[in-house]
């Protein structure tokens, strides 16, 4: 038997894993634990939760696997510097903090006293922990794998081909060019400044028009192999220090565009500025300019390497836009991408790498039928993102008793129901009379979208529901939309694609007949960004959608994450202050029906 560690340290979205013998055991973000959003560091807190699950103490993990190498690339590095001189504060920045994440034993030190790693450390390059985190998870025997983010070990993207377990990197794109800083950079110019606000573009973009198309050709060039190549005189990542934060904290990127943006775009958005046609026609134009260069790209790997299924991971693999497009806009049939497909997910890319390093595989040589199956070449296929922390019946029933005369106070009742079905209905009934719910149960997700285990669901039927969530909750963005989880049977029944989209990562068009009767997750341009909702993987959620089918005749939900601009609850604890806090009606936590009265 066979352990690994995987980690994604020292970055935003810092991360764990444990992998046993190919098999995720154990997956989570810091931030959970922390509770900040993004958080960067030493993931010490996701560490001690990943051992724990697996029964394993610090000093009986054989491997660590970290997502990033900095020795990569290094002959690229030092040309680099020689050739453009940059300053030189960038340059002692850079090299601060490589040896930041170098330190990896010395944290496990200081965070696990007295419990000695006896493993081996592996460095396993950024991009190639991203596909790993795609293909060796996936359901295909072979596959084109591409990586595309901002910046890691001196690439912002990576392509190839995985096949068995095994992945060759044929080409790559390198410092300074990127699309994800592309992307951040115009994210930053209209007033997002967040870590991560990246999303917010994506929803802001279908209320615009692409008018300023042709200015946007002019900051990313397209070149004949595929590549992509950025105006550098736009940019100031590649000749100056950028202010960046990524040690114990909520992430932060300085200004990375120039004065010349403002100069061919018109002043730059402050955080607080009402945003006008200007700002929406930016933000669609920026969506299709990341469209054209992503397609450009998905269209030259498949005339280079003549095969459908792709295998798609980093930052960029978050723009589920574009994702939704794939099988429309090139000659890819299916493509896989996991429920963390940024850095976070570089935790299992990188142990997962190391383990078919290592030849720890088993199984028989996959078949055409195994890509259906539970195992591709020895490898467990990721069909769930259901990783995290768990909490028992008990001790919900014992925070509950605890905190019984503090929800009496509030008008809650609680009552416990143990019939599975019959919880089900009760909370199908207050969905479907408008209420918002709670909805906390097994284990938390791994990745950052709520999948249905802790997640926060309403009647999609309501055309005020956005409203209703947004005073209640959320306060978030009236532009930006909010999700279906749909049962997979019907998926071709409301959508103009029949996708299989487990982990929310693909953006599909609703049908024209079908809007109507779900407006609350239909966006402007009549798309909605689906979770499909397997009975195998997830039953107890297929079978509260399963309840309002039956009461509505629609069988989905609205699904949203369980928080309150924070990351996404992960404890019991968590779920009930987030509950006592908002004016949510309902929370359905285990086996426990709390109903808010009055």
């Amino acid at each position: 038997m066979t352990t690994i560690l995987g980690l994604n340290a020292y970055h935003g979205d810092a991360s764990a894993c444990l992998v046993r013998d190919g098999v995720i055991v154990a997956a989570a973000e810091e931030e959970r634990f922390r509770r900040i959003k993004h958080w960067a560091g030493f993931p010490s807190r996701a560490i001690g939760y990943c051992l724990e699950e697996g029964g394993l103490t610090l000093a009986e993990v054989d491997h660590v696997a970290v997502n990033s190498d900095p020795k990569a690339s290094f002959f690229r590095k030092i040309g680099y510097a020689l050739k453009t001189r940059p300053d030189l504060s960038l340059i002692v920045d850079r090299i601060r903090n490589q040896t930041k994440r170098r330190s990896i034993e010395a944290d496990f030190a200081r965070a696990f006293p007295g419990a000695a790693f006896k493993g081996e450390t592996h460095r396993i390059e950024h991009h190639v922990a991203h596909v790993a985190s795609a293909f060796l998870v996936s359901p295909f025997e072979r596959a084109v794998v591409l990586s595309v983010d901002g910046f890691g070990d001196f690439c912002s993207a990576a392509w190839g081909m995985g096949e068995g377990n095994r992945i060759s990197i044929d080409g790559r794109v390198y410092f300074p060019h990127s699309l994800g800083v592309f992307y951040q950079a115009i994210t930053q110019y209209l007033g997002f400044p967040h870590y991560g606000d990246e999303y917010k573009v994506m929803g802001l973009a279908p209320y615009g028009r692409p008018e300023r198309l042709e200015a946007m050709r002019r900051i990313v060039r397209l070149i004949d192999d595929g590549a992509f190549a950025l105006d550098l005189s736009y940019f100031r990542h590649h000749r100056e220090k950028i202010a960046y934060e990524w040690s114990g904290g909520m992430p932060h990127v300085g200004a990375l565009f120039a004065p010349a943006l403002e100069d061919l775009l018109g002043p730059a958005r402050r955080k607080d500025e009402p945003l006008d046609d200007r700002h929406r026609n930016i933000a669609c134009s920026a969506q299709a300019m990341y469209e054209e260069a992503f397609f450009h790209l998905l269209r030259n790997l498949h005339d280079r390497y003549r095969h459908a299924d792709l295998a798609l991971a980093g930052g960029c693999a978050m723009n589920s836009v574009a994702n939704g497009k794939i099988k429309r806009m090139s000659s890819f049939d299916r493509v896989y991408i996991q429920s963390a497909a940024g850095d976070a997910g570089g935790a299992i890319g990188a142990a997962m790498q190391l383990w078919s390093a290592l030849g720890d595989t088993t199984g028989d040589a996959p078949t055409a039928s195994a890509l259906a199956g539970d195992r591709v070449a020895g490898r467990k296929i990721m069909d769930h993102a259901y990783l995290g922390p768990d909490c028992d019946d008990a001790a919900i029933a014992s925070l509950l008793a605890t905190r019984s005369d503090e929800l009496a106070g509030k008008g809650c009742v609680v009552e416990r129901i143990a019939d599975e079905a019959a919880l089900c209905r009760r909370t199908a009934d207050a969905i479907a009379n408008g209420e918002v719910v709670g909805w906390f149960q097994g284990r938390m997700e791994w990745g950052p979208r709520a999948l249905g285990n802790r997640s926060i669901v309403c009647d999609p039927r309501r055309a005020d529901m956005k409203d209703i969530l947004n005073h209640k909750i959320k306060r978030r963005e009236s532009f930006r939309p909010f999700a279906p989880s749909i049962q997979r049977e019907c998926v071709f029944d409301w959508f103009e694609e029949d996708g299989d989209v487990p982990f929310m990562m693909q953006v599909f068009q609703i049908r024209v007949a079908k809007r109507p009767l779900i407006p609350a997750i239909t966006h402007v341009d009549g798309s909605g960004r689906l979770q499909t909702v397997h009975r195998e993987t997830n039953p107890r959620y297929w079978r509260l959608i399963e309840a309002f089918r039956a009461k509505t005749g629609v069988p989905m939900v609205l699904n949203t994450s369980f928080n309150e601009n924070e990351p996404v609850v992960c404890t019991p604890e968590e779920a009930l202050d987030c509950f006592s806090r908002t004016k949510m009606d309902v929370l359905a936590l285990g086996n426990s029906f709390i109903r808010r009265n009055g």
